[in-house]
């Protein structure tokens, strides 16, 4: 627990967060009020009884805590949400192997942990003794819908959340505290009859009215997934080599989303400058200095670097298949 001395208004405490998370870096904040989420719960078991987890089978533990902040955090009532937008307007020199935006910097989960400490401890110091617990995609706790909940958006057809303003293109962490505050309501929006990001998936992961098949993600494929990426998604990478964009990036609300202003997570320029034939030469000395802060070390250097082979084959053989069909057009 971090303790205070003051006594408290819900309302003027609520607009204070919310000032000094936005003072702090963050681009967004938003409170919801603690309860349980069982349509979200019945959800999740039903998406891993139909196996689309792949094997990230940790996503079964936990479901009491998951479904209630209150048991994760006893005696919890506020679930603090931030945003912290990362759609920047760098892209990479790389010709065939791309990093997903999320990893062009250092290791979000504790960049955005490291500022909501000190959000919790203004609210220590500045507002009333409160006992809470940050989090940042790092424990069992629906981030998405509590995001939702707290009126940052609505969960698209990629299943990313869609900030009106930002897009989708952001870090979401949770400050889950034990005071009562101001709550914020929920923002009513869909995505229509829009569709992009399904025909852009390259394996075809998303549904456009089901499941998202996990199993598929090119995200799972090059991070989450442990073991060889299978021979039928090699050709489909589309370049990438840690996580994907192709959804986000085709998504119309990116397209008209406000610019990066993210100053506390900075851009490794360094590492858009680098080639095709520095990532497939990348020694792993090199790997352990360069990248000890960036989330690229979930993969590790040897995952990483089949990765990039793998997605380099393709590129080529793709481009080969191309030049063959100009030729055969060219000779009829």
């Amino acid at each position: 627990m971090i303790t205070g001395a003051k006594q408290y208004d819900p309302r003027v405490a609520a607009a204070l967060i919310k000032e000094k998370a936005l003072q702090l870096g963050f681009s967004a904040c938003g409170i919801a009020r603690v309860h349980p989420l069982p349509d979200d719960s019945d959800y999740l078991q039903k998406w891993l009884a139909a196996g689309h987890s792949g094997k990230m089978g940790y996503l079964a533990n936990h479901a009491d805590l998951r479904n209630d902040p209150s048991v994760l955090v006893p005696g919890a009532k506020s679930v603090v949400v931030v945003l912290l937008n990362y759609a920047t307007s760098f892209s990479q020199q790389s010709e065939s192997l791309k990093i997903a935006r999320y990893a062009h910097g250092d290791d979000y989960h504790f960049v955005v942990k490291q500022f909501l400490g000190e959000l919790l401890r203004f609210i220590a110091d500045e507002i009333a003794p409160v006992a809470g617990r940050v989090f940042c995609d790092s424990a069992p706790v629906f981030e998405r819908r509590w995001a939702h909940e707290a009126g940052l958006g609505w969960i698209g057809l990629n299943h990313c959340l869609i900030h009106p303003k930002f897009g989708s293109f952001c870090f979401i962490g949770e400050l889950i505290i034990d005071l009562e505050l101001e709550y914020d309501h929920p923002i009513e929006g869909d995505c229509g009859f829009c569709g992009r990001c399904v025909t852009a998936c390259p394996t075809e992961a998303i549904q456009p009215q089901g499941f998202l098949k996990a199993e598929k993600c090119i995200s799972y494929l090059t991070v989450e997934l442990k073991d060889e990426i299978p021979q039928e998604y090699q050709q489909k990478l589309s370049g990438y080599v840690a996580g994907c964009d192709k959804c986000q990036e085709v998504c119309p609300w990116n397209r008209k989303a406000s610019a990066y202003t993210a100053p506390i997570w900075e851009v490794d320029k360094s590492m858009l400058l680098m080639s095709d034939q520095d990532w497939l030469s990348l020694e792993k000395p090199e790997f352990k200095r360069k990248f000890s802060k960036s989330s690229l070390t979930r993969l590790g250097y040897k995952k990483l670097m089949k990765n990039c082979q793998i997605a380099f084959e393709a590129a080529e053989t793709g481009r080969e298949a191309h030049t063959q069909q100009k030729t055969n057009s060219t000779i009829i």
